[in-house]
């Protein structure tokens, strides 16, 4: 057992009291070595009883170490970077507070950076939701229509992606990056992922590390999480503009289309047809994708699945045109006295791959 990598798992959180229990329990409830990992739990400040309950689960399963660290901005990659500081682990794993893993989570992330040599793995992202509003989204976010390529999605097959659900990394890995940006309220995941690609790092999306992640339940929070995506998107591109995929700027292309043929229909004739054009392929489109992913998840999901498309889509391209107004005069990238904006010898990745 002593030759097992020693791992940190870390839970970048805030006000999780009603499901805290039940995501840190199963990281508690692993089959690893107890003495062989750590947790540590990244708080934002949580104005519930999380921390309570957080402590409450440590006192129930000796033998394995938990830390809360404070993350007073309250996001995720300040968080993530502060739980780092604290982390003694070779190897470090993220769990997010909605998620459920699997009782051979960390074995399985130990065990394929071990075999396949990459700087990051991690699983399919398998959505759940409760209620059929939930499940809705969780079957439009396991469809190439609600989510594009994003194989971490779907596939069910070992493979190097792009990006993975996550993530487990050996910790010089991440300390050779300057760990993750803070600026990134959302898709900091993605852009680390970049960063880590354009070194010569590569991302193993493998099947055998599972879990279960519980998404949205209403359709207004759903809108707002896409918003923000979106929204973020933007300065992923700005600081990593050749890691882009033509897939991401579907959603804008479609709002700009629809706002811009809309805005301009009552002077011109042509643009009223565009819009009902482009309106209609879209709509014909989501209609053909709910009735498919109502076939596979269920039918009395179809109601609900051409609302949640919608959301996904407009929602993401919104925040991606707004995105683009606020973070118009970005595109120099990343200030030059950041950490990451400098390659460093220390990270143990190979040499960017040539373009």
């Amino acid at each position: 057992m002593n030759d097992m990598p020693f791992v940190t798992v870390i839970l970048p959180i805030r006000n999780e009291s009603g499901f805290i229990a039940r995501s840190l329990g199963a990281v508690l409830a692993q089959d690893y070595p107890r003495g062989r990992m750590e947790v540590v739990v990244a708080d934002g400040m949580s104005t519930d009883d999380t921390r309570a309950i957080v402590r409450q689960c440590a006192d129930a399963a000796p033998g394995i170490n938990v830390t809360i660290v404070d993350n007073p901005e309250g996001i995720v990659p300040t968080g993530m970077n502060a739980a780092l500081k604290a982390a003694r682990g070779e190897v470090v794993v993220r769990v997010d507070g909605h998620t459920i893993v699997e009782p051979d989570y960390v074995r399985e992330c130990a065990a394929a950076l071990a075999r396949s040599g990459a700087e990051n793995v991690g699983g399919r992202m398998s959505a759940v939701g409760r209620g059929n509003f939930a499940r809705a989204v969780a079957a439009a976010t396991s469809s190439r229509f609600g989510v594009g390529g994003a194989r971490f999605h779907y596939s069910d097959q070992e493979e190097l992606v792009d990006t993975v659900y996550m993530g487990a990394w050996p910790k010089a890995v991440l300390d050779g990056l300057g760990g993750f940006d803070p600026e990134m309220v959302r898709d900091q995941d993605d852009e680390l992922n970049y960063r880590l690609r354009e070194r010569g790092g590569r991302i193993l999306l493998s099947p055998r590390i599972r879990s279960r992640y519980y998404n949205r339940s209403s359709l207004r929070s759903l809108a707002r999480q896409y918003f923000q995506y979106g929204y973020w998107k933007v300065r992923v591109m700005q600081k990593h503009p050749r890691q882009m995929r033509p897939r991401q700027f579907a959603p804008p292309a479609l709002v700009a289309g629809l706002l811009g043929t809309a805005l301009t229909a009552a002077v011109s004739p042509r643009a009223g047809k565009g819009f009902l054009a482009l309106a209609g392929t879209y709509l014909a489109g989501n209609a053909a994708a709910s009735v498919l992913a109502a076939r596979r998840s269920g039918w009395r999901l179809l109601p609900f699945l051409p609302a949640v498309f919608g959301a996904l889509h407009l929602s993401y391209g919104l925040g991606f045109l707004a995105g683009l107004a606020r973070f118009w005069n970005r595109w120099d990238g990343v200030p030059k006295e950041d950490a990451w904006s400098s390659p460093s010898r220390s990270t143990g990745l190979r040499s960017p791959t040539p373009r």
